[in-house]
C-alpha cells in the first residue's frame, strides 16, 4: 500500500471514531470548521492558525492534529435548526475531516435551555454558537467551546449531566448538558442561570453590531445634524442651555435616547408578538436584544452628533459675542453644555427622520443576518 492509500486507511479508535495514521507510535485527526460567512468566517480564520498546537497540548500530544476550514451558508431545516447530521453527511467525507464544527451565528437553544454548543456523536459534528459565547473574549470562549467538543468527538473525554467540564472556567455558566432521548443532539454546554441568559443576551447584541445604526440610517442621522446644527447657531439656545444644570441636562438626553429607540423600534414593528404561548416566553430574549441594541445604536449616533457640534460650536461661535449673550465670561463648560442640549434636541429630531427610511432598510440595520432570517421564516410561517 502507497503513502497516499494508506493516508486514506482509516484506523478505528476512541470508541469506533475514525482516525488516520500521522506521527509514528500515533495517529492523524483531520478537525474541519465549516463557518458561517461574516463573524462566524472570521473567528475561524483567527482560530486557525494555532489551533493545532491547542489541541496538542490540551486534548492529545501523541495524535497529529490538521485543522481546515470552509466558508459556507449554512442552511437551516425546518425549525430553523443547523442540520447537522446532514451537513456532516455532505462535507466530513468530500473534505476528509474526522470531525467537524460548525460556527455559526445563530442562537440555539435546546428545548427550552440557550446553549453555547451542541454534538451529534453519530455524525462526528458539533457546532459552536457564537451569541452564547457573550460578547467578550469570544476567541477565547470560542476555543475553548472547539477544545471541548473535539474532546468529546473523539473519546478523550466524558461528563456527567449537569458537571462543569475542567478546561471551563468556575465562574462561567456554561454546564454539560446531556440531551434527551428525543432530542436531535446528544448533549451540549447549557448557559444555565441568570447569568448565562445575560451572556446570551450579550452575544445576541454583539452580532447586531449597533455601531451599524448611523450609517445605515442616513435620513435620521441628516435630520439630527441639521437640527443639532440649527440649535447650536440660535442664541435662544445658548440662554437655555446656560441655565440648565449637569443633572437635568443628563436627563434630557437619557430622554431624547429612549424616545428615539421606542420610536424606531415601534414604527417600524421590531416589537415580537408571537400569537403561541411558548414562542412568546422565547421572544422575551429576543425583544430585550432589539431593545439594547436600538438603545446603543442610538447612544453611538449622540456620541458622534455630540463631537461634531462641539468641533462646529467652537469653530462658529466667537468668544466675545457668546459672552455678550450670556452676560458673563465664556467658558469651555458653556459650550459643552450648549452642545449637550443642541444634541438632545438633534436626536428627537432623527427620530422623527427616520420615517423616511423603509422599515426594512431599518431591520437590515439592527439586525445580524441570522436573525434577520428568524424573522422572516416567522412572518412566512404565520401567513
Amino acid at each position: 500500500m502507497d503513502d497516499r492509500a494508506r493516508d486514506r486507511s482509516p484506523d478505528r479508535v476512541g470508541g469506533g471514531r475514525s482516525t488516520r495514521e500521522g506521527r509514528p507510535g500515533g495517529r492523524r485527526v483531520r478537525v474541519g470548521l465549516l463557518a458561517d460567512p461574516g463573524a462566524p468566517t472570521d473567528l475561524a480564520a483567527a482560530l486557525l492558525p494555532d489551533l493545532s498546537e491547542v489541541l496538542a497540548a490540551q486534548v492529545d500530544d501523541a495524535t497529529e492534529w490538521v485543522v481546515g476550514s470552509e466558508t459556507r451558508e449554512i442552511p437551516l431545516d425546518e425549525q430553523g435548526l443547523v442540520p447537522l447530521e446532514s451537513l456532516a453527511q455532505e462535507h466530513r467525507e468530500r473534505q476528509e475531516w474526522d470531525v467537524m464544527i460548525v460556527v455559526t451565528d445563530l442562537p440555539r437553544r435546546v428545548g427550552t435551555r440557550p446553549v453555547a454548543t451542541v454534538l451529534v456523536e453519530r455524525a462526528r459534528s458539533g457546532m459552536v454558537s457564537l451569541p452564547g459565547l457573550g460578547a467578550l473574549r469570544v476567541r477565547r470562549r470560542a476555543r475553548r467551546a472547539v477544545v471541548h467538543l473535539v474532546r468529546a468527538l473523539t473519546g478523550h473525554e466524558h461528563h456527567s449531566d449537569g458537571e462543569r467540564p475542567a478546561d471551563i472556567p468556575r465562574l462561567s455558566p456554561l454546564r454539560h448538558v446531556d440531551a434527551d432521548t428525543d432530542a436531535d443532539t446528544d448533549a451540549h454546554l447549557a448557559l444555565v442561570g441568570l447569568r448565562g441568559r445575560l451572556r446570551l443576551l450579550a452575544g445576541m447584541v454583539r452580532d447586531n453590531r449597533p455601531w451599524r445604526l448611523v450609517p445605515h440610517l442616513s435620513s435620521a442621522t441628516a435630520a439630527a445634524a441639521a437640527t443639532g446644527a440649527y440649535a447650536i447657531v440660535t442664541t435662544s439656545f445658548w440662554m437655555m442651555a446656560a441655565s440648565l444644570s449637569p443633572l437635568r441636562l443628563l436627563l434630557i438626553s437619557v430622554v431624547a435616547i429612549v424616545a428615539m429607540a421606542t420610536w424606531l423600534i415601534t414604527y417600524n414593528h421590531l416589537w415580537d408578538r408571537p400569537p403561541d404561548k411558548d414562542a412568546r416566553a422565547k421572544a422575551v430574549l429576543y425583544n430585550a436584544a432589539t431593545v439594547i441594541t436600538m438603545i446603543l445604536g442610538v447612544t453611538c449616533m449622540y456620541v458622534l452628533l455630540y463631537l461634531a457640534g462641539l468641533l462646529a460650536a467652537l469653530a462658529l461661535i466667537d468668544p466675545g459675542y457668546f459672552s455678550s449673550q450670556l452676560h458673563r465670561p465664556p467658558s469651555f463648560g458653556a459650550y459643552l453644555k450648549l452642545v449637550w442640549l443642541a444634541s438632545s434636541v438633534g436626536i428627537v429630531a432623527g427620530a422623527l427622520g427616520s420615517s423616511l427610511e423603509s422599515e426594512e432598510a431599518v431591520r437590515n440595520a439592527t439586525y445580524g443576518r441570522r436573525e434577520l432570517e428568524r424573522q422572516r421564516g416567522r412572518e412566512a410561517s404565520s401567513k
